[in-house]
């Protein structure tokens, strides 16, 4: 099939999807456009910060497309074109856009509270205690796999080619750049007030090209290891600094690069058009991987992803001005993200060798893919690819920031008591719910998984993603059946994801103990991720039970607090 079709078709799709189900959502849960949002009502200038609609789009829509919308559809492609393309669309429409949306819905209407809270509000204390833990690990997985693939993405993987290297030296340089950019424009944000919208474009769509020029001028080069430990520093900044002096000037400018990175690809295909060179269907087994349930946890984060729950609810909650922009936020952003998936999909198809996927990473496959599309619209090559190299590490450096904020957050959650006020805390508590030392302890653990790479994070990765999903989904059921509101919508969503991540799980351990047992293995690989697999199994399932227990028990609440 041409490529143009499938793109076409998919469009179409996704925003019906939007139109009529997002919508449909949002009326049936109840839209208040006169209520005063967390972000007035807790405003504090760090982590509630009243938002326009797009500053709050971009931040969350720049966190969410990290390296997963990418990644995901190029590696579960080797099952064909045509299940990954289904997913992607239904899995979008109905699994992730309805759970970024309900997330950040549930939060507005909670003060702002993370999902975390949310759980003891209407689970119970225990539950928040073991969905808090398995936030944290999660978050150290996600760390691990990105930063890798960052630090590869600057590095290279073929320095023989002065042409790759060249492109990703050019791309770790306006990335570096980019921090410090990103925090000036926060600054002239802050100094002169509220901007106009257009202004505001302007002003980072000019820095952003200037980046871009100085980047093609003065490549970093720099071994894996060093930039390993860079990205770490910055993480350290991202999770400590105020969101309106890095995280949301850095996201807002990200937006504008991975939109154009999207409508350049997009146009691109319009222009070559390209057959689909991948095969339709390969069958329900390929290699030693089985359709189910592989091909779901390998899409991640294109289709549904815990993750997006995080940053609905840990960070872009508390910066909605309004809640009218909720739908466009949560659900709209997700529609975006899978369009990305297809995007890379059809990139893959269009590159693809003998029916199948052809050798690299995901990263060089789709920035040699789209670079080839630009260059036939007379993009010149150099630029097509440091552009997309850009691109591509923008997307994972993007969400990295988010997920480390996030995992010192669910750190510090995890040891609070019944106060925040630091007066009533004991010694220890205090220790450990300072941002800082939580900070620090988190990124050290992701470090540690980070030694393994991405090819043995990424399944450990996927699968405790959609489980984190499938949690999210039960505990926003429950908030929806205890406030009144329609919540039978989540119900296929969450016992599908349920059962996929599980079997998963499952299939991961299984065979990271024969690794174990076959002598192997190496403790800071497989048997750290063994570890991680077992415990997120355990939470997963005790986080699970305390939810569907609440949910199928006891009767509609009559509480309507939070409505």
């Amino acid at each position: 099939m041409n490529s143009l079709v499938i793109i076409l078709i998919a469009m179409a799709v996704l925003v019906a999807g939007y139109v009529f189900y997002g919508r449909w959502l949002a009326k049936k849960w109840g839209i208040d456009e006169k209520a005063k949002t967390p972000a007035f009502t807790h405003e504090d200038g760090e982590d509630f910060v009243p938002s326009s609609k797009f500053t709050v789009f971009s931040h969350q829509f720049s966190s969410i497309a990290g390296a997963g919308p990418v990644t995901g559809p190029i590696l579960a492609s080797v099952f064909g074109w045509v299940p990954v393309l289904l997913w992607l669309l239904i899995g979008g429409l109905f699994f992730g856009a309805v759970q970024d949306f309900g997330a950040l819905y549930a939060s507005v209407k909670n003060e702002g509270k993370s999902m975390g809270m949310i759980i003891e509000k209407y689970i119970g204390k225990t539950g928040r205690k073991l969905f808090m833990l398995f936030c944290w690990l999660f978050t150290l997985l996600v760390i691990a796999a990105f930063t890798d693939m960052v630090a590869g993405t600057f590095v290279g993987t073929g320095l023989e080619d002065a042409g790759v290297a060249y492109a990703n030296g050019s791309a770790a340089s306006i990335s570096m750049l980019f921090i410090l950019v990103a925090v000036i424009f926060g600054l002239i944000q802050k100094k002169v007030g509220k901007m106009n919208e257009w202004v505001k474009a302007v002003v980072a769509i000019g820095l952003l090209v200037v980046m871009f020029a100085v980047g093609m001028k003065l490549p970093i080069y720099a071994s894996k290891t060093t930039w390993i430990y860079i990205i770490m520093a910055y993480l350290f900044l991202a999770s400590v600094m105020p969101m309106w002096l890095l995280m949301q000037p850095r996201d807002y400018m990200t937006t504008f690069m991975l939109l154009g990175m999207i409508i350049g690809a997009v146009l691109g295909v319009v222009v070559a058009h390209p057959d689909m060179e991948l095969n339709a269907f390969n069958g329900f087994q390929v290699g030693n991987s089985s359709l189910f349930p592989t091909l779901f946890v390998t899409i991640a984060c294109g289709a549904v992803s815990g993750f997006h729950s995080l940053v609905s609810s840990g960070t872009s909650s508390k910066t909605i001005s309004n809640e009218k922009d909720m739908p466009m936020v949560g659900y709209g952003a997700m529609i975006v993200e899978s369009l990305l998936g297809v995007v890379a999909l059809v990139v893959v198809g269009a590159v693809a060798v003998n029916g199948t996927k052809p050798d690299g990473t995901p990263f060089s496959i789709f920035s040699s893919g789209v670079a080839g599309f630009l260059e036939k619209m007379g993009v010149p090559v150099t630029v097509a690819t440091v552009f997309m190299t850009m691109c591509v590490s923008a997307l994972a450096l993007t969400s990295l920031d988010s997920v480390a904020r996030i995992g010192r957050m669910s750190f510090q959650e995890l040891f609070l008591g019944d106060t925040t006020d630091t007066a009533k805390m004991t010694p220890m508590q205090k220790v450990l719910t300072n941002k800082y030392f939580a900070t620090v302890i988190t990124l050290f653990f992701g470090y540690l998984l980070t030694l393994g790479g991405y090819n043995n994070v990424w399944p450990l990765f996927g699968s405790a993603n959609q489980l984190l999903a499938a949690l999210v989904l039960i505990a926003l059921a429950v908030f929806l059946k205890t406030t009144g509101r329609t919540g039978w919508t989540l119900y296929v969503p969450m016992g599908m994801m349920l059962v996929v991540t599980f079997t998963a799980l499952i299939q991961k351990t299984i065979a990271l103990v024969k690794n174990v047992a076959a002598g192997q293995a190496t403790f800071l690989v497989d048997g750290l991720q063994l570890i991680v697999a077992v415990l997120l199994m355990v939470l997963g399932v005790m986080v699970a039970y305390s939810c569907i227990r609440k949910l199928f028990g006891a009767g509609k609440n009559s509480e309507k607090e939070a409505a």
